[in-house]
C-alpha cells in the first residue's frame, strides 16, 4: 500500500520540491531557459511573492491533503459540535465519547460558571471596549487575579486575553539578545515564539533531563545576563511532567529565572488540583515566573502569569501583548473565577479526574497499547508510528462513536505519531473500558 504523500518529512520535501520545480519549468521560456530581459527593466515580480496560493506553507498543505484525498482519508479536525463538549458531545445528530476537550473538571458547562457568566454580561456587557490601562479594567479582572495570585502564594497575577500570547509577550519583552532561554525539547509553540521574538538565544535539553540543563548551565551561564528556564506543568503531547525541585535547585544554583507552563497540570495535580507545585509540595515563590491558561480547567479563555509585584507590574504597564491589547471580555473572567472557586470547593472532581486517567492508562498498557511515558494525569497518548495510521484509526474510532484527534507531523516527530486522549472527571470506567476495547482491536 501506498504511503499518503508529504506525511514522512522526506517524503514530503521531495513533493514540495518537485510542485516548486513543475511550476518553475511552466513559467520558463520554450527550451528550458528562462526569457531574456532588457537590462534596462526592472526583474518581474514572481507571481508566488504576491499570490497567498503561491505561498509555499500552502503549497505544502495542499499537497497533504490532496494526498489524503487519493488515499480516502477524511479530514479529521474541524468538528462541529452542536452544544457543550465534555465526556460525552454531539457532533451532527450523533452522541459521541469524547476524548478531544480540556475540559477536565467539567467546569464549561458547569450550571454555576454559567451563570456567573450571565451575570457578568448583564452587568457589564460584553466587552470592555479598550485596554485594560485606557479604560478596561473591571472588578472581576481584578477578582480573578488575586484568586490566582492566592492559589500560587505569590504578590500578583496578570491575566492576557489569550493563553499562546501570554506566553509570547511575557518572555518577548522580558528577555533580549544579550539572554539565554533553556527549554526542554517538547516545549510548547508559543514559549518558541515568545524567544523569537525577543532575541534571545535559545537551547534546548532533552525531555526532563535536569543534569542536561544543569551541564548546559555549567557551559553557558556566564556567557550571558539574564538566563530563563521554561517547563511545563504536564506536558500536553505525552502526559508526563518534570521533577520541579530538581529544576528549582539548579535555577536557584544558577541564578536563573525559572518559568513553569501549567496550561495542563493546574485542576489536575496535587490532592486540590493547584498543580504541580501541590503536586511536589513547593513554595510558590520558588518559581519566578508561573504560567497557566484559562481555557481548560478553567472554563474560560485567555492566559494568566503569577509571582511578585516586580514582575506583574512590569507587565501590566510595559508588556505589548497586554498594553495594546483590549482587555479580557467581563464575561469570561467571570467564568473563569467561577471555576476557579469551584474547583476549591470541590476537591472531588480532582480526585475523580486523577482515578480516571489513572484507570484509563492502566486499561491501555494492558491492551499492550503504547502510551509512551504518561503518567496518566489526563493525557494519554496512543502512539501509532505514522501520522497515516493516526488519521485512520481515529476516523475508525470515530465511526465507533468515540471522538479522539490524531496528533500528526510536524506536531509531532513522524515516528510518534498518535492519538492523544483527553480524560475528564466525567468519564465513567464502563466508557474507558469500551474505548480501549475498540482502541485494541482496531489498532
Amino acid at each position: 500500500m501506498k504511503k499518503l504523500p508529504g506525511l514522512a518529512a522526506g517524503i514530503k520535501d521531495k513533493l514540495i520540491q518537485q510542485a516548486l520545480e513543475r511550476k518553475l519549468r511552466q513559467a520558463a521560456a520554450p527550451g528550458g531557459q528562462a526569457p531574456a530581459r532588457p537590462t534596462e527593466k526592472k526583474a518581474e515580480i514572481p507571481d508566488e511573492h504576491y499570490r497567498f496560493h503561491l505561498h509555499p506553507g500552502y503549497q505544502q498543505l495542499r499537497i497533504l491533503n490532496d494526498g489524503a484525498n487519493r488515499m480516502g482519508v477524511k479530514n479529521p479536525f474541524f468538528k462541529l459540535h452542536e452544544g457543550t463538549a465534555g465526556a460525552d458531545t454531539q457532533i451532527g445528530t450523533r452522541e459521541f465519547i469524547n476524548y478531544a476537550s480540556y475540559n477536565y473538571l467539567n467546569m464549561s458547562g458547569d450550571p454555576i460558571v454559567t451563570a456567573a457568566a450571565k451575570a457578568a454580561i448583564d452587568r457589564y456587557g460584553t466587552s470592555v471596549s479598550a485596554s485594560r490601562l485606557v479604560s478596561g479594567e473591571r472588578p472581576v479582572h481584578r477578582e480573578l487575579e488575586h484568586e490566582i495570585a492566592a492559589l500560587y502564594g505569590v504578590d500578583d497575577a496578570i491575566t492576557f486575553v489569550s493563553g499562546h500570547a501570554t506566553n509570547v509577550s511575557t518572555i518577548g519583552y522580558l528577555f533580549g539578545p544579550r539572554d539565554l532561554v533553556l527549554h526542554d525539547q517538547l516545549i510548547h509553540n508559543s514559549v518558541l515564539q515568545g524567544i523569537q521574538l525577543s532575541g534571545a538565544r535559545r537551547l534546548r535539553f532533552p525531555h526532563n533531563d535536569w543534569e542536561a540543563l544543569d551541564t548546559l548551565l555549567n557551559e553557558q551561564r556566564h556567557q550571558f545576563e539574564r538566563v530563563l528556564i521554561v517547563l511545563e506543568g504536564i506536558y500536553s503531547m505525552d502526559g508526563d511532567y518534570p521533577d520541579l525541585p530538581r529544576f528549582i535547585e539548579i535555577k536557584q544554583r544558577h541564578r536563573a529565572f525559572l518559568m513553569v507552563d501549567e496550561a495542563h497540570s493546574l485542576g489536575v495535580m496535587g490532592a486540590r488540583g493547584y498543580g504541580i507545585r501541590e503536586h511536589f509540595g513547593v513554595h510558590g515563590k520558588d518559581v519566578d515566573i508561573w504560567m497557566g491558561t484559562l481555557s481548560k480547567t478553567l472554563a474560560g479563555c485567555g492566559g494568566y502569569i503569577a509571582g511578585e509585584t516586580a514582575l506583574v507590574e512590569h507587565l501590566k504597564f510595559l508588556a505589548p501583548g497586554f498594553l495594546y491589547s483590549v482587555g479580557m471580555p467581563p464575561s469570561v473572567a467571570a467564568a473563569s473565577l467561577a471555576a476557579l472557586r469551584r474547583m476549591k470547593e470541590m476537591p472531588d472532581r480532582v480526585a475523580a479526574l486523577q482515578a480516571r486517567g489513572k484507570f484509563f492508562l492502566e486499561q491501555a498498557k494492558a491492551a499492550g497499547i503504547d502510551t509512551g511515558t504518561s503518567s496518566g494525569l489526563a493525557v494519554v497518548p496512543a502512539i501509532t508510528g505514522s501520522s497515516l495510521k493516526a488519521t485512520r484509526l481515529s476516523s475508525v474510532l470515530f465511526e465507533h462513536g468515540i471522538n479522539v484527534q490524531p496528533i500528526l507531523y510536524p506536531a509531532v516527530p513522524e515516528k510518534t505519531a498518535r492519538l492523544r486522549f483527553f480524560i475528564s472527571c466525567m468519564h465513567t470506567e464502563a466508557q474507558i473500558l469500551s474505548t480501549v476495547k475498540i482502541l485494541a482491536q482496531s489498532m
